[in-house]
């Protein structure tokens, strides 16, 4: 399959951001912890609970059972606040692959994200959540005809509480999930998911830390590293994804390489885009707003 597709992704990402970065604002996403504001990761989920959709566009190339497979897959996500601290998700896509071809929806998601505690002082926050794949919603080409059910504990750590001999580590937050993913279908196979986040907030550097006078759109940069893992079976699947996210009051937009562990995790870098908006920050008083307070 042509890498038009990851190519297109990446000149929309970068026409996005040059529109935004012409109205530079403070962060003020929904998952925050004292001064800390955890960015809605792109592979590994973040700690926090809010009202916001999720566009993702990713391009890989992983083995199949004839050779290499190139799989482009377009990923949505809304969240709901049902109340300020629980969520519920629905989530779907489109999938196109080669080798054999195929092109499809893959099965729809639906899940349920509780905050469970937020300690500002040093900038910690965790929830859980389970979220479900519903087996046999999405095409016969793409999705599978059984379900998956996957439990998981979310947090997250930010380094503000750090004494003043080392306030330049202040800006470094790791955050973390794990959880199993229990199928339904006889015969398939478990697994065991965990991953974490690597994080230095370039706001949180100009605000907290130190103001280097960074123009934008570097003073609203937060660079990163994801790493999603998988083990089923014996075997450990995953990727080490470098890339950044650039955030504002309203939204971000984010950009990583997906660097395969291993031969069984894929043969070539891949590539992950998103379009996030926050619409608790969008539309408080109205979309944004919990059903219930």
């Amino acid at each position: 399959m042509s890498d038009l597709f990851p190519r297109t992704a990446i000149t929309l990402a970068c026409a996005i951001l040059g529109s935004l970065i012409g109205a530079p604002q403070a962060a003020n996403a929904h998952a925050i912890a004292g001064d800390r504001v955890f960015p809605a990761t792109m592979a590994v989920d973040d700690p926090g609970v809010g009202d916001e959709a999720d566009l993702q566009f990713g391009h890989v190339r992983v083995p199949g059972d004839s050779g290499d497979q190139s799989i482009n897959s377009f990923d949505f996500e809304y969240d709901k606040l049902l109340t300020p601290r629980l969520a519920l998700s629905v989530d779907g896509g489109y999938v196109m692959q080669n080798n054999p071809t195929a092109r499809g929806f893959d099965n729809f998601g639906v899940g349920l994200k509780y905050q469970l505690y937020v300690n500002d002082a040093h900038e910690f926050m965790t929830s859980v959540g389970v979220d479900a794949e519903l087996g046999g919603t999405g095409s016969r080409a793409i999705g599978d005809n059984f379900s998956t059910i996957s439990p998981t504990l979310y947090a997250g750590k930010g380094m503000g509480d750090l004494p003043d001999t080392l306030a330049w580590l202040r800006p470094i937050a790791i955050t973390g999930e794990l959880g199993p993913s229990l199928t339904t279908g006889a015969g398939q196979p478990n697994a065991f998911n965990y991953g974490f986040t690597f994080q230095y907030s370039l706001p949180y550097l100009q605000q907290h830390v130190h103001d280097l006078g960074l123009p934008q759109p570097f003073s609203n940069l937060i660079p990163l590293v994801e790493v999603p893992l998988s083990r089923s079976q014996g075997q450990t699947t995953g990727t080490i994804n470098p890339g950044f996210i650039w955030i504002n009051r309203y939204g971000q937009l984010g950009i990583e390489a997906q660097i395969p562990v291993n031969r069984a995790s894929g043969s070539h870098v891949g590539i992950l885009v998103q379009t996030h908006i926050f619409f608790d920050d969008v539309a408080p008083n109205s979309v944004g707003k919990p059903l219930f307070q």
